[in-house]
């Protein structure tokens, strides 16, 4: 006895190829759900609803171990193997059994009809499952992305989960439905606009990255003085999540007790969000934001303009050998990206103006052995410095279908020093 999963789309019969029509209809046993057996109203053979997967699996065996004749046909929606029923029955089933003929998934209808390829995107199934692989995705900036929904992990409820993430990045939002059928629909929605709409059981969401654009004006007056959200920032194309969080800058900007008129170096500026936090709360301050990637150097220019601020002053160079050309300094922030710590803090000692405060956020192991050692060190030899540690573990409610949980940023230490 031979098994044939056949795919099947929402045109029904008239989808198969004439050889898959002979199959079904030769078949001793025809099982599917009611919606594909509906396609068949001429077929004269046995029936078995595919309603209880894993009796109609035990009846399948059953008949294969009583040696019966003929042949089973088992309807599935779109390709079998493809998030689908298929890998179940090759568990479940003799694998020698069975023949598996294919339809066109949803996810290359969905791709074909926005005229996009589809290679490179990356696909996720929420049947029945959480937004945990979703999220991931999303924060590390995935250009395609394509989601095969349910009734809980809906458009909707996609669309409060990358509200709720505030991602530095933009996604073109298409909700695809009843791919392949008379009313098939396929459109593009903005993110607010999805909260009470209702869609077809059968939809694929489709999430397409797009550049944000550096001219794209802000609204400055609407904005926080203190926390600026992470969405507002360009940041860089292949780690967008590369950013230091509000929560943490904010953290920061407390411990570095800044005031107003002062001289601010931003070590390892990356995309600049910490520079733009204290030039905007005190724009009579001097702020030197230093970066040694091109990337980031153009994006902290890019960000600036966008936050109309001329008291950041870019610095494209190496930490520690550019830090001694820099005005002495009344606070300074490093980040853990800075490079060679120990150097970089020797310089920033030597150069801090008396009553300075340096604030370090470090997010790695070894970085944070390395700025132990050398704190202890320093104050051997100049027991006037004092030292605080924070450790920092945050997380960030976001939707989960119906229901909420909390998605943790990574864990930072935030060390800060005066003298």
């Amino acid at each position: 006895m031979i098994i044939h999963i056949v795919g099947i789309g929402l045109d029904g019969a008239a989808g198969l190829t004439k050889s898959l029509q002979q199959i079904v209809d030769k078949a001793t046993l025809l099982v599917g759900s009611d919606r594909h057996l509906s396609y068949f109203p001429k077929y004269r053979g046995e029936r078995l609803l595919l309603g209880d997967l894993m009796g109609a699996i035990a009846e399948i065996r059953q008949r294969l171990s009583n040696k019966s004749s003929g042949t089973i046909a088992i309807l599935v929606s779109g390709d079998p193997l493809f998030f689908g029923w298929g890998r179940l029955f090759v568990a479940e089933l003799p694998p020698d059994k069975l023949v598996f003929h294919p339809h066109l998934s949803s996810v290359q209808l969905a791709f074909n009809r926005l005229k996009i390829t589809w290679q490179d995107a990356y696909f996720i199934s929420a049947h029945s499952r959480c937004f945990e692989e979703l999220t991931g995705k999303l924060q590390q900036g995935i250009n395609k992305i394509a989601v095969l929904t349910d009734e809980t992990h809906s458009p909707g409820a996609i669309a409060n989960l990358i509200k709720a993430l505030d991602l530095p990045i933009h996604y073109e939002f298409w909700v695809c439905e009843n791919l392949g059928s008379p009313d098939e629909k396929v459109e593009k929605w903005e993110l607010d606009n999805l909260q009470n709409d209702t869609f077809s059981p059968l939809n694929i969401v489709v999430l397409l990255r797009q550049s944000k654009i550096a001219t794209e004006p802000l609204d400055l007056a609407n904005l926080p003085m203190l926390g600026i959200p992470d969405s507002n920032f360009l940041s860089f194309s292949d780690r967008p999540n590369l950013i230091t969080k509000k929560e943490v800058r904010v953290l920061v900007l407390g411990e570095l007790s800044l005031q107003p008129g002062q001289v601010i170096w931003d070590v390892g500026a990356g995309t600049g969000t910490v520079s733009i936090e204290i030039a905007r709360l005190f724009p009579d301050s001097q702020v030197y934001a230093i970066e040694n990637t091109p990337t980031g150097t153009s994006l902290i220019e890019q960000n600036c303009r966008r936050f109309q601020l001329q008291n950041v002053i870019s610095i494209h160079g190496n930490a520690p050998e550019i830090l001694h050309r820099l005005r002495q300094p009344n606070r300074i922030f490093i980040s853990d990206s800075s490079g060679e710590i120990s150097k970089i803090l020797g310089v920033c000692a030597l150069r801090i103006l008396p009553g300075g405060v340096i604030v370090l956020a470090i997010a790695t192991l070894e970085n944070l052995a390395a700025v132990l050692s050398w704190k202890e060190e320093r104050i051997r030899r100049e027991p006037n410095w004092n030292c605080r540690i924070m450790q920092v573990q945050l997380s960030r409610s976001i939707p989960e279908g119906n229901l909420t949980r909390f998605d943790s940023l990574n864990p930072i230490t935030i060390v800060t020093m005066k003298r």
